[in-house]
């Protein structure tokens, strides 16, 4: 079936905006650039390269967007819309350190780990928008105006152009991958990774820097350095000072901690640590965190001696950054040697050991947010499945309930870890969607089963009060107390009791007597039969009078 533009139908045009060749090369251009020639070829070009494509590809998105939501849009109003929002965000943006950090966030809420900068120099890429102007007048002169073609464009492009604007290029974190000594220098191997396939493993997969002046500045070590280092033993995990042959050190694998010995390795004492319920909030705060007890933890270390006299003490602790002993006996977080993928000449400040709240946990917030309301969704479908089995319905239906309740928890508990971010956002959408509609069904069929109108306003009392209650600790979580993830959710688990009890007691409105009405409704009255049935009766002839029969003369008997 075909049909023609409407003067008010503005998605022919910028269909053909969105398919036009500038705007799919742009299409191609920016993931290509974003995570393969940005990898390949770091520098300034493939910087400015994304945001070019990137110009160039979102005005007719969101002009496409604008007019599926507002069919009656003019095509010229939504092109319009599309260039000045996208200019003005993109200029907010990168010369706004707020700005940046709140799109960061929104970003990250919406696709994934995500990190926008603020950056003046990238202004000077808003010409682009020139070039998407330029499609956009080559392009209205062909609106696609056949309802199959603009279909196929909308199911074939349209997607793709979103998953390449949301997908941006991967975050790598930095990263304290292994310690070593270097003609009695000291020596770091700093490598970056993103998601639990591409944490460093060994300190071949970082880059060497090499300290002589007693870890102060450091510099990128050269070729044959970055030789030697490979073919020494590094990654220590105890080590002696030279200037006290008994004083040594080790650390503790699986945890932020480091130990110290006075009598050459027979006792030791906690030197240093990051305590664990401490660790996992600090983890929890940071971005694809993975695995806690192997990236949150101590690696190695090396002693050295300090120039004046004494010695201090390098550890690697994973992604924490690196960890100090200084000569007078503190011990100091020093943090990362990174920037932008390469080694840094200057520390970059270490993770916070607490504070914070939601603000600094967005995803705990989600996941929060989804085992909260989970638990509620959990009390309202037990309650409809009492109601349904009290009103005689089958029971199959709580059968089905509780086993996709129970899928939904087992995929929350699974992604609570947090190994990868965007996996846990797609987790606690499928979660929250299944929870919901599992409750909506459960109070719906029991509604059909007799259940009365204020058995429903109890059972969403319930449910509302259980997700509060369960809400509870996990806010408390949030902000550190308990900072423990089992404490918290052991607490929520408690704060169904009421919502159960709630449950068993409110079964008794169910009216059985009102379910059998529904499933066998009355007859309706029919109206009664006439007197001489439902058809009238058929004629028959009249009979003839009755006539008396004549009386017989009386015999006298004979003589």
């Amino acid at each position: 079936m075909t049909g023609s533009e409407t003067p008010q139908d503005g998605a022919p045009t910028t269909l053909s905006w969105l398919c036009h060749p500038a705007t799919v090369f742009a299409l191609v251009l920016l993931p290509v650039n974003d995570h393969v020639l940005k990898a390949a070829f770091p520098g300034l070009v493939t910087g400015k390269l994304s945001d070019v494509a990137g110009l160039v590809l979102a005005p007719p998105l969101v002009a496409v967007l604008l007019t599926l939501l507002v069919p009656r849009l003019p095509s010229r109003a939504a092109a319009l819309a599309g260039l000045v929002s996208v200019g003005a965000g993109f200029a907010v943006v990168k010369s706004s350190g707020y700005a940046a950090e709140l799109a960061s966030s929104t970003w990250t809420v919406l696709a994934g780990p995500s990190l926008v900068r603020a950056d003046w120099t990238d202004l000077l890429t808003l010409p682009a928008l020139g070039l998407a102007w330029w499609s956009w007048t080559r392009s209205r002169r062909r609106p696609v105006r056949q309802r199959t073609a603009r279909l196929v464009r909308l199911l074939v492009v349209l997607p793709p152009a979103v998953l390449a604007v949301a997908a941006t290029s991967a975050i790598h974190y930095p990263y304290a991958v292994s310690t070593a000594t270097l003609d009695g220098h000291p020596a770091i191997s700093v490598g970056s990774g993103y998601s639990s396939s591409d944490w460093p493993a060994s300190p071949t997969d970082g880059q060497w820097a090499v300290s002589e002046d007693g870890a102060t500045t450091w510099r990128p070590a050269t070729e044959e350095e970055q030789r030697r280092l490979s073919r020494q033993e590094v990654g220590q995990q105890q080590a002696c000072a030279a200037d006290e042959p008994r004083r040594c050190y080790r650390v503790v694998t699986g945890h932020l901690r480091v130990e110290e010995s006075d009598d050459a390795g027979a006792t030791w004492r906690v030197a240093w640590e990051v305590p664990d319920g401490q660790r996992e909030e600090l983890a929890r705060r940071s971005p694809n965190p993975g695995d806690i007890h192997r990236h949150f933890a101590s690696r190695d270390l090396v002693v050295y001696p300090h120039a004046n006299g004494g010695h201090e003490v390098l550890v690697a602790n994973g992604r924490d950054g690196f960890l100090r002993r200084l000569p007078d006996g503190g011990w100091q977080r020093d943090g990362f040697l990174f920037e932008e993928g390469q080694i840094g000449t200057s520390w970059d400040e270490p993770p916070r050991l607490s504070g914070g709240g939601p603000g600094d946990r967005q995803t705990d917030l989600l996941l929060a947010v989804a085992l909260a309301l989970t638990l509620g969704c959990a009390v309202a479908a037990f309650a409809g499945h009492l109601a349904i089995r009290r009103g005689g319905g089958p029971r199959w239906w709580g059968i089905a309930a509780s086993a996709s309740m129970l899928v939904a928890g087992i995929v929350l508990a699974a992604v609570w870890e947090r190994d990868d971010d965007t996996l846990t956002f797609l987790a606690v959408s499928f979660v929250l969607a299944v929870g919901v509609l599992i409750a909506v069904a459960m109070i719906v069929r029991a509604s059909y089963q007799g259940a009365l109108r204020r058995w429903i306003r109890l059972v969403l009392t319930g449910l509302l009060c259980t997700a509060l209650l369960a809400g509870l600790p996990l806010v408390g979580w949030l902000y550190g107390t308990p900072s423990r993830t089992r404490f918290a959710v052991a607490l929520a688990l408690l704060a169904t009791v009421p919502g159960v009890l709630l449950a068993t007691r409110i079964a008794r409105l169910v009216d059985p007597a009102r379910a059998f009405e529904r499933r066998y409704p009355p007859r309706p009255p029919y109206a009664p039969y006439p007197p001489h049935g439902p058809y009238p009766p058929a004629p028959y002839p009249a009979r003839p009078p009755t006539v008396p029969d004549p009386p017989y003369p009386s015999q006298s008997s004979p003589q």
